[in-house]
């Protein structure tokens, strides 16, 4: 499969990419730049919003709103007008404490990873079901990452970045908690990041430090590898077409000179066309909403 740079877009530490079939695009964030970028495809880059603090990850709230995870608390962002508001104050235990990865379940519940950036301090990981109030679910954590949900709901992926692994949850669409927590896949050949899952149930994670994107089938085993131009992908999502283009952000962050000459291209977008559609990603609904979101 054929990995192709789509925007050249020498992100810092470009992360979490969300498409909208609605807009036809693809939001992702810069951390370290605080940043939203809108892709579009056949016209590049469609928009840019600069923010105040750094940025974990984004969703869809719909109509040109977008759910932002900053380090403070959750906002909404109007890409309108560029209105930025806040929905609530983050939980985190210390100032030293920001959200990362996040991602809406399909019933349009929030989850979010917060982690710390001083050693020996744990990692949370919340889910928002209302404007008010968040719920710390499992606390022992070193750096949340991608989160993703099998195509009937009931299994729950996260990723711990920090202890390489990915875990598997049983969960319960119906009430959005999660039940045994298992693991499903460890990497000793580069650090799990993002993810995403397509309609044959397999997960598709960006192995940072691996230079690569890899496919796990549901069971865990790792069935593809797709080797990409850059040391530090960091995040995937599917989206164009019938949801059969991935797309990958990347990083630049920390890489050095020698791999930046081994990889120039670090910090772009890219995408591959796959010959599997992923699945749909929920829009957030933090009001109570229980239906499905499109």
């Amino acid at each position: 499969m054929q990995v192709r740079l789509v925007q050249a877009a020498n992100a810092i530490l470009g992360e979490g990419p969300l498409w909208c079939p609605d807009e036809w695009s693809l939001y992702w964030v810069d951390i370290i730049r605080p940043s939203v970028y809108r892709f579009t495809p056949g016209l590049g880059q469609t928009g840019a919003w600069t923010l105040p603090e750094s940025v974990g990850c984004v969703a869809s709230l719909g109509g040109g709103e977008l759910l932002l995870a900053l380090r403070s608390g959750l906002f909404q962002l109007s890409t309108q007008d560029g209105t930025l508001t806040r929905i609530t104050h983050a939980e985190h235990d210390s100032p030293h404490h920001r959200f990362n990865d996040g991602a809406a379940d399909p019933r349009g519940r929030f989850w979010v990873g917060s982690m710390s950036e001083q050693a020996g301090l744990p990692g949370r990981l919340y889910r928002f079901d209302s404007t008010t109030a968040a719920e710390m679910v499992d606390g022992e954590w070193i750096c949340p990452n991608g989160i993703g949900w099998n195509p009937d709901g009931t299994v729950m992926y996260a990723t711990d970045s920090g202890k390489k692994t990915i875990w598997r949850y049983t969960y319960s669409l119906a009430t959005g908690t999660v039940g045994e927590r298992s693991v499903f896949a460890r990497f000793d050949d580069g650090v799990p990041d993002g993810l995403a899952v397509d309609a044959e149930g397999c997960v598709w994670c960006a192995l940072w430090d691996g230079w690569s994107v890899v496919r796990l089938s549901p069971d865990g085993e790792r069935i593809a590898t797709i080797s990409m131009p850059v040391q530090r992908p960091t995040s995937v999502a599917f989206g164009g077409d019938s949801l059969q283009t991935l797309y990958v952000t990347s990083a630049t962050v920390n890489v050095g000179q020698a791999g930046l000459r081994a990889g120039p291209l670090a910090g772009g977008l890219f995408a591959i066309d796959m010959p599997v559609p992923g699945l749909p990603v929920a829009r957030a609904c933090l009001d109570g909403c229980s239906e499905m979101s499109a």
